[in-house]
């Protein structure tokens, strides 16, 4: 039985709902701000059409406690939130400007309890356009007047995790002749497919859209594998990039692959899920951690970082994190999840105690 927005909103251990209907475009926006431990509430603003508003809200909720568990994950000062606008139908240009604006003044109505980014479902242009509105948004670069994509940053922190669980599982990190399957190739998705394909991987290739996913694989030599046919197609590495909840019970029975490590959020249907993985041998990446490289970067130049060079070790060591997290979960013999939970649990503790 699906929950109501009140029953949802009872049951969960957040800070606070903050929500708007938004008359033009019969869109409701829910902005969920999950903790506070570490810094104010940041995540990123998604832009989805929904079933229900149910729907949307039970995004922005598991997606802000998502958001909680990677700043901790990464050890920079941010509490998770999320804002999501939840769709009924596609809109027109001129509506989703109306209804980014809206949401700009309730974003910065809250002076800062708040802050957001680029997500799913939103570009650079939103961003620029949020920033109008609000100061609360990162990503605009106040000097250039551009906004910068958080994608590549992504994607180079998802490849890095990618190779460690690579390392974990074959014994070398080594991609060539890796059989690597990346759902999805947008913002993150492709430019993960561009470093794997320039690794050597034997890349598969798997989109929603067959246009992209073509224009995508003849350009890296890939093959294409049809939606349908995910889960049951033999690989090395399932690099899940597009929507999240992908790994559940029925499709976990048709995985056949050593590694599922991607970009996706919430890629578990339920924390549960993990446990079926372990059971059958498959390494699960952490997608809280692994995912993490966008939020790095914004997070670090939020803080004045501008050196890049330094910005993509920082980058980079997220595959150190993941080895560490791989290493101790192979000594419980356990699905990694547990021992990325200790480790926001050590830092959220910390902060608490402080």
């Amino acid at each position: 039985m699906e929950l109501s927005l009140e029953r949802m909103i009872e049951e969960w251990d957040g800070l606070a709902v903050v929500s708007r209907h938004h008359r033009p475009t019969g869109a409701w926006i829910f902005i969920a701000l999950h903790d506070d431990a570490l810094g104010g509430p940041t995540g990123g603003t998604r832009i989805k059409v929904y079933e229900t508003p149910a729907d949307g809200l039970r995004d922005a909720l598991r997606l802000a406690e998502g958001m909680t568990h990677k700043w901790a994950a990464i050890e920079l000062p941010f509490g998770g939130g999320k804002g999501v606008l939840a769709l009924g139908h596609e809109t027109s240009r001129i509506e989703r400007e109306d209804l980014l604006v809206c949401y700009g003044h309730l974003v910065n109505s809250l002076r800062g309890s708040f802050s957001t980014g680029q997500d799913l479902g939103t570009t650079t242009e939103d961003m620029l356009l949020l920033a109008r509105h609000t100061r609360f948004v990162h990503g605009p670069d106040a000097e250039t007047g551009r906004a910068l994509d958080p994608g590549p940053y992504t994607a180079r922190a998802v490849f890095a995790g990618l190779l460690a669980a690579v390392e974990q599982v074959f014994g070398s990190p080594d991609l060539n002749g890796r059989r690597i399957l990346v759902q999805g190739v947008g913002g993150v998705g492709r430019p993960l497919a561009n470093q794997c394909a320039g690794a050597g991987a034997d890349l598969l290739l798997s989109d929603l859209d067959e246009q992209r996913a073509r224009s995508a694989a003849d350009e890296l030599g890939a093959n294409i594998v049809a939606p349908q046919d995910v889960y049951s197609t033999p690989c090395d590495v399932y690099a899940p990039c597009a929507l999240g909840a992908t790994l559940n019970p029925a499709t976990i029975s048709r995985l056949d692959c050593r590694i599922v490590a991607g970009a996706a959020n919430n890629q578990l249907g339920a924390s549960g899920d993990a446990e079926l993985l372990h059971e059958r041998g498959i390494l699960y990446a952490p997608d809280y951690v692994i995912n993490g490289g966008g939020a790095l970067a914004f997070g670090l130049k939020a803080q004045g970082e501008k050196n890049e060079e330094l910005i993509g070790k920082r980058l980079d060591g997220l595959g150190g994190t993941l080895a560490e997290i791989f290493a101790e979960a192979r000594e419980r013999d356990e699905s990694p999840l547990h021992a990325s939970w200790r480790r926001v649990e050590r830092v959220l503790a910390r902060a608490r105690r402080s």
